[in-house]
């Protein structure tokens, strides 16, 4: 409880802690994408093809934490740019599985250089052990808001 009793205790909220933890990432990372021309959400879409080839656009907007509307208006701009393909037709159903070029390949390359020194610089003051234990307890909260059934 906060201290003049109404709501919550904003300095000993696990829940505001992880959202400020989330807003100074995403700060941190467009900050170093920015003068990549990329953003936080084009970088995810480009991470998630690279590891999900043949995606469809529904998958890249819940992986990426977007509407489906946005993803697609996205990938139209990132098809323009080269930087993926996209078949004229569905090959099955609708969806249009998406690909990386190799022009995008380059592109993510960068992009996850850039991130990647967001992620050493935001865990530079924690031993291996503790980035463990943080991890643990990250993922153990979303099983939990999830609802999932196999928690550890």
């Amino acid at each position: 409880m906060s201290r003049d009793g109404v709501g919550i205790d904003l300095e000993t909220s696990i829940g505001y802690a992880l959202k400020e933890a989330s807003s100074a990432l995403r700060t941190a990372m467009e900050e170093v994408l920015r003068p990549l021309d990329m953003t936080v959400t084009r970088y995810s879409c480009l991470e998630l093809l690279a590891q999900r080839p043949g995606s469809s656009n529904s998958e890249l907007a819940r992986g990426a934490f977007v509407t489906r509307q946005s993803m697609n208006v996205l990938l139209q701009t990132l098809e323009r740019e080269g930087l993926v393909t996209r078949p004229t037709e569905a090959p099955v159903g609708k969806a249009l599985p998406t690909r990386l070029t190799a022009r995008g390949r380059r592109s993510l390359e960068q992009a996850t250089a850039a991130v990647r020194s967001v992620e050493v610089r935001m865990l530079s003051g924690m031993t291996a052990a503790e980035r463990d234990s943080a991890f643990r307890s990250l993922q153990s909260i979303v099983q939990a808001l999830r609802g999932d059934e196999n928690r550890a």
